[in-house]
């Protein structure tokens, strides 16, 4: 859907939009925004950029600054149900601010965009982040933007920055000491680009690896999957299966709007339960995050992408799989398992019961996304690295920060080695 290049007032945030340019020297503009509500025009487009990876989508994370974020001016927008009126109360962060970068090309529209936010604290200065980074735990944030733009996009958006940072404090509100980009797949060619484009520009630029997500490969059916297994895994998952064939166990699909936030409440439930067994501090002990999940689910339903299973044996739940579908592969977000019923292995239950519907709806690649928990080797899924990057201004007082940030990093790094060795 065609859309006119948004036109800012001045006096408000990022009143003179900056311009790269094109090989053939037709100039980029780019346009902050800083209102959800402005960007809500773009969700089309938006998700059309995210090239279907649902951590990148509006649904997502649109969500996620409504619970995350600052609190914006009310919305005409339709009414919800009386359900997600309540759990979208929980509230935000009054110190965070909304700083999405739109890249606007002639005749093309909207070509490219950056979706951050602006924190300020004492240790980082004016940290940039990505939206729906933290411990909702996304994956594969990027720049959004079609493969032939990347350059392009990545260029004007490097100069943009780095020309916010010469403007005089006042102008534009949108100075910053930092740029974190975190959840980066290693082969993500948009953000390599724009990390090498400030770098050029004289940015201070710390690279390092975040934690690998784990993928398993599917193909063809079920029998074609267990084939290249070990003749004792085989004949673990066929008792699985046959558990599912006799009718003891069944995997309830959900597909009605009503049935969602019930579903996501038991797994809830199931994961503080076994996190209390466990003595483990989890993220569900935040309401913001439980409000945020119950929005999100609702959110990545209306726009087709949510995959919810409920595992049930003799009528009760024995383990609830939340998953997200993308084009070629299936990504499993959260799960929780009954730990009065371990017996049973709602675990290894629910991993087969996804594994089942990726192959059976067509999918390449179940994502079990990050975390190193000994069951996912146990499926054949395989690590594949992420990159986190840090980007300071070239500011003398950004620079301080950054390399007192890399000698505490250091220090951190040392420590935990030494006490992994002592052990």
């Amino acid at each position: 859907m065609s859309r006119s290049i948004p036109v800012l007032m001045a006096g408000q945030t990022g009143d003179v939009p900056l311009e790269g340019s094109l090989p053939a020297g037709r100039p980029l503009k780019i346009v902050p925004f800083a209102q959800l509500a402005a960007l809500r025009p773009w969700a089309e487009e938006w998700d059309r950029l995210a090239r279907g990876v649902p951590f990148r989508t509006w649904a997502w994370q649109s969500a996620w600054w409504r619970h995350y974020g600052a609190p914006e001016p009310p919305e005409k927008t339709q009414a919800r149900s009386a359900g997600e009126s309540q759990l979208a109360s929980t509230r935000s962060d009054s110190s965070a601010a909304l700083c999405v970068l739109g890249v606007f090309a002639p005749e093309a529209g909207l070509v490219g965009l950056l979706p951050l936010y602006r924190q300020k604290t004492w240790a980082r200065g004016r940290a940039l982040r990505f939206l729906a980074s933290g411990e909702v735990c996304s994956e594969y944030l990027s720049v959004l933007c079609e493969p032939e733009w990347e350059t392009a996009v990545a260029n004007a958006l490097a100069a943009w920055l780095a020309q916010a940072n010469e403007a005089r404090p006042d102008a534009s509100g949108l100075r910053w000491d930092t740029l974190e980009l975190v959840a980066v797949g290693e082969q993500d060619q948009a953000v390599a680009r724009l990390v090498a484009a400030l770098e050029s520009l004289g940015h201070a630029v710390h690279r390092r690896p975040g934690p690998p997500c784990w993928r398993i490969a599917l193909a063809g059916t079920w029998d074609d999957f267990l084939r290249p297994l070990s003749r004792n895994r085989r004949r673990k998952l066929r008792l699985l299966e046959r558990k599912f064939v006799e009718g003891r166990v069944h995997a309830v699909a959900i597909d009605r709007r009503e049935e969602i936030l019930p579903a996501i409440s038991c797994l809830i439930d199931f994961q503080r339960d076994r996190r209390r067994r466990l003595a483990q501090a989890t993220c569900f002990d935040s309401a913001r995050f439980v409000a945020f999940l119950h929005d999100a689910a609702i959110a990545m339903y209306d726009a087709r992408r949510l995959a919810l299973l409920v595992i049930e044996q003799d009528g009760s739940p024995l383990a609830v799989e939340l998953a997200f579908r993308g084009p070629d592969r299936l990504y499993a977000y959260q799960a929780g398992i009954n730990g009065m019923r371990l017996n049973e292995s709602p675990g290894h239950l629910g991993t087969y019961a996804m594994v089942r519907h990726a192959l059976e709806h067509g999918f390449e690649m179940l994502d079990l996304l990050r975390g190193d928990e000994p069951y996912k080797a146990d499926w054949e899924a395989r690590p594949h690295p992420t990159l986190e990057f840090r980007v300071a201004a070239c500011r003398p007082a950004a620079r301080l920060r950054h390399m007192l940030w890399r000698t505490a990093a250091a220090v951190k790094g040392w420590c935990r080695r030494r006490h992994s060795y002592a052990r």
